[in-house]
């Protein structure tokens, strides 16, 4: 659900794109991303904090490796998938068992059955063939782990006594989801929660994955269900409770760097390949909650942590 793609590869040619906000020092963490000499490169972000951060992070360690490099953020893949395999975006951050499935999907058609597994290597194998098809490859899935997950308050979890998807499922009651409107159709999110385990979702408020205004809206009550991130640091602190997904609806997803096989050179897969290999997990969480919880610019956190870990 973090990184969502479908067949409106129409859309791509009204491709808009922002800023995250601030100066472009503060974006970039006061690194000088204009003095690259081997050529320019956009790395874009889905719009939600772990994109950001890691698409900062890209950007950051392809400027050291001689690129000019401009960090954007989208709205939703569904714009930036035609100028991602067009070239205008060079790279993005995204998850294999997700992003396989939407390629699945936006290739072969709505129907196509689910290629993503809980299996990495089966995962990755799938990505590499259908990324080919766009023009895109896929390099090295990081140690660093993510999965959608889902939120109660603590109030309604506590008032039901709910520790599960399924105690969410069997309680039977109308529930409307902070999400991003995608996810009606995404077949972990509203499809999936419907099938697996008979969450009555009657509508969904487009408030975004796994952002404050999402998890605000079911903290105050006025949405009693969040699509959030198993490495998002500030639920409990946002008054949310992560319910169990003692069903297994979610596949593991390693975050994967997403490149225009065009504009892919040795030096920008070893930058990118050096980066993933080091971010784990626990780091990722940490890197949130700077900027969730600590209201750091995405950009100045990822430059912070590569700085701590010499990879600029």
């Amino acid at each position: 659900m973090r990184v969502l793609v479908t067949a409106a590869a129409t859309a791509s040619v009204l491709l808009g794109v922002a800023g995250c906000g601030g100066t472009a020092s503060e974006n970039s963490g006061g690194v000088d991303r204009n003095k690259g000499s081997k050529g320019s490169l956009t790395i874009a972000d889905a719009g939600f904090t772990e994109s950001q951060v890691m698409a900062n992070m890209f950007a950051d360690v392809l400027t050291k490796a001689g690129y000019k490099t401009k960090e954007t953020s989208v709205k939703s893949t569904e714009i930036s998938q035609g100028d991602l395999e067009k070239g205008g975006i060079a790279v993005i951050p995204a998850y294999v068992a997700t992003y396989a499935d939407e390629l699945n999907v936006e290739i072969n058609g709505p129907k196509a059955a689910s290629v993503a597994s809980p299996d990495l290597d089966k995962a990755y194998a799938a990505l590499k063939t259908l990324a080919a098809k766009k023009g895109l490859t896929p390099l090295k899935p990081g140690k660093a782990v993510d999965q959608n997950a889902f939120a109660v308050s603590k109030k309604f979890a506590a008032q039901y006594k709910l520790e599960t998807l399924s105690d969410l499922g069997k309680l039977g009651k109308p529930l409307k989801l902070a999400a991003g409107p995608e996810c009606k159709t995404r077949p972990f999110c509203v499809p999936g929660l419907k099938s697996v385990y008979g969450i009555n979702i009657t509508s969904i408020d487009p408030l975004g994955v796994d952002t404050a205004q999402s998890k605000q809206a079911v903290a105050k009550g006025a949405d009693q269900l969040a699509l959030v991130l198993t490495t998002d640091a500030t639920v409990d602190s946002a008054g949310l409770k992560t319910l169990k997904d003692d069903k297994k609806l979610q596949n593991a997803d390693y975050l994967v760097p997403i490149v225009n096989t065009k504009k892919l050179t040795p030096d920008i897969e070893k930058a990118l390949n050096k980066l993933t290999s080091t971010l784990t997990t626990e780091d990722l969480a940490q890197l949130n909650q700077k900027v969730d919880q600590g209201q750091q610019k995405p950009g100045v956190v990822a430059s912070d942590y590569l700085k701590s870990k010499n990879l600029i």
